[in-house]
C-alpha cells in the first residue's frame, strides 16, 4: 500500500529530469539511463559518457529542423560524435541559439533497436516542461539513489485525474457573486482554476471559457498575442449574463511551458510563426490536454456548454470527452499590429475561426 503508483514514479521522474539527475528506464532486460540535455550538468555529462555508446535523443520535428534522416518515427537517435561535448549537446537541442551556434553536423542517425526508453524519457521532458532532448546510454546496474521506470509506466499512467481541493467565495469586478474552485491533478503536475459566477442552472447549458494560463498577455499586457483581452472579455460576458464559469488551465505556451514559450518568442523574432516555432523547438503545434477542462466541468455538475472560443480542438475535445457544445460563442477581441501575423497563423494552421 505504500509503494508508489506508475503516477507518482511519472511525476517524481520528471522532477528529477527538471534536477539535472537521470532516470533508470527498464525495457524488458535492458536498462537504459535518460537524462534532459537541458539541465544536464558536466559532472554526469562525463559519467554518462563515460558509458557504453550514449545517444542524443530527438524529436522527429527538431530533426527535421536539423536536416537528420528519421528512422524511428516520432523520434530519432543521434549517435554522438568524438568531438561532443557538453555545449555540443545543448546547442542541438536548443534551437533559439542556432544563429550562435550554427555549425553542428553533419549528423548521423541510429538505425534499429529499441527505442521504448527514449521515448519515454522526451514524454517525461514534454511532461517536466523542459527542451525535448535526452541522453540515453543502456547501462548494467541502476546507480545508488536514481529512480527507476518501467517503460510501461508511460502508458499505465496516460490519463491524468482531477480532483476539487478547496473552494472559496471571491467577489470580482465583473460580478460580486465570483467562486474560485482548485483542481488538484493525480499526477503531481499544475493545478486548474474554476472560476464560476453565479449559480448556473446545471441542468441547461452553461456560458464557459476554457482559458490556457498567458503570463504574458494576462498579466503583464503582451501584445503578441490576444489572451489577456480574451480573457478579461470573457469574464465580462459571464458577468454580464449573470451565470458562467471561466476554466483557468495551467498549460502556458501551448502547453510546453513559459521558458520554452519565450525560446519560441526568440524563433519568431528570426522569422518563423508561432507553428514553426513549436516544430523547430521539437513540439507538436499543440500540447496541451483539454479534456482536463471537461474533467472539471463535470465534477462542477455540468455536461453542456455554450463554449467561448475561436478554436474548434476544444469543441471537439468537448466533445469526445462526454461535455455536450450546444453553442459556439466567438470570442473576436484583442487584434493589433503586434499580434495580426499571429492570429493569421492561429486561423490557416491551427483553424481557428475568426
Amino acid at each position: 500500500m505504500l509503494a508508489l503508483t506508475a503516477a507518482e514514479r511519472l511525476a517524481r521522474a520528471a522532477h528529477d529530469l527538471r534536477l539535472g539527475l537521470p532516470v533508470g528506464v527498464q525495457v524488458g532486460d535492458d536498462l537504459w539511463l535518460v537524462a534532459a540535455v537541458e539541465t544536464l550538468g558536466a559532472a554526469r555529462w562525463e559519467a554518462l559518457r563515460a558509458l557504453d555508446a550514449p545517444v542524443l535523443a530527438l524529436t522527429a520535428w527538431r530533426a527535421e529542423t536539423l536536416h537528420i534522416p528519421v528512422y524511428d518515427g516520432d523520434l530519432v537517435r543521434v549517435k554522438l560524435p568524438r568531438s561532443a561535448n557538453l555545449s555540443w549537446l545543448k546547442a542541438v537541442a536548443d534551437p533559439s541559439i542556432d544563429l550562435a551556434t550554427p555549425l553542428k553536423g553533419p549528423f548521423k542517425a541510429a538505425r534499429g533497436g529499441e527505442v521504448g526508453a527514449h521515448r519515454a524519457a522526451i514524454s517525461l521532458c514534454k511532461k517536466a516542461h523542459l527542451l525535448p532532448a535526452v541522453l540515453a546510454v543502456q547501462a548494467e546496474a541502476l546507480p545508488e539513489g536514481l529512480l527507476l521506470l518501467d517503460v510501461e509506466d508511460i502508458a499505465s499512467a496516460a490519463t491524468t485525474r482531477l480532483h476539487e481541493v478547496s473552494s472559496a467565495r471571491v467577489p470580482l469586478e465583473v460580478s460580486k457573486l465570483g467562486r474560485v474552485h482548485v483542481f488538484r491533478p493525480d499526477d503531481g503536475s499544475e493545478e486548474h482554476y474554476a472560476i464560476e459566477i453565479g449559480s448556473a442552472d446545471r441542468s441547461q447549458p452553461v456560458l464557459a471559457r476554457l482559458h490556457s494560463a498567458c503570463f504574458t498577455g494576462d498579466l503583464i499586457g503582451s501584445l503578441k498575442c490576444d489572451c489577456g483581452p480574451q480573457l478579461r472579455a470573457a469574464l465580462a460576458q459571464i458577468g454580464a449574463e449573470g451565470a458562467g464559469v471561466l476554466l483557468y488551465m495551467n498549460q502556458e505556451g501551448r502547453g510546453i511551458g513559459l521558458a520554452n514559450k519565450m525560446r519560441a518568442y526568440s524563433l519568431q523574432d528570426q522569422g518563423f510563426d508561432t507553428v514553426e516555432a513549436n516544430h523547430r523547438l521539437g513540439f507538436e503545434d499543440d500540447e496541451r490536454n483539454f479534456e482536463l477542462g471537461a474533467q472539471m466541468l463535470k465534477a462542477l455538475g455540468f455536461s453542456a456548454v455554450r463554449l467561448m472560443t475561436n478554436n474548434p480542438a476544444k469543441l471537439a475535445k468537448m466533445q469526445s470527452s462526454g461535455v455536450q457544445v450546444a453553442e459556439r460563442v466567438a470570442l473576436k477581441v484583442g487584434e493589433n499590429p503586434h499580434n495580426k501575423g499571429y492570429l493569421a497563423v492561429k486561423a490557416a494552421k491551427s483553424g481557428h475561426i475568426f
